[in-house]
């Protein structure tokens, strides 16, 4: 199968805020942003881990870790390749 990414990041986005919320569950919502501690690495307070939740970009402003996507964020989140990120969050939202 080959894979779809900028569908699969289309379909994504619009339920981002609740994918986040599911991925980062100490985060809150700051405005258009999520802003959570990094699970990635021993991040003991939240505020340098954000997340665009209108574009999908995110980065981690205390290391150089970022991304532009939603495919991207949970690639990073569970230590996947990018593929596989994307089949498993397609299959998370129905479309793969």
């Amino acid at each position: 199968m080959k894979l779809d990414f900028e569908r699969i990041n289309a379909v994504a986005l619009p339920v981002l805020p609740a994918l986040a919320a599911r991925w980062l569950p100490d985060g809150r919502r700051e405005g258009h942003e999520w802003v959570a501690r990094n699970p990635r690495r021993a991040d003991r307070r939240a505020g340098s881990f954000r997340v665009n939740l209108q574009t999908g970009r995110w980065a981690d402003f205390a290391c150089e870790a970022k991304g532009g996507d939603v495919i991207s964020l949970a690639a990073y989140l569970s230590g996947a390749s990018q593929a596989d990120a994307a089949r498993e969050l397609a299959k998370m939202l129905g479309i793969g």
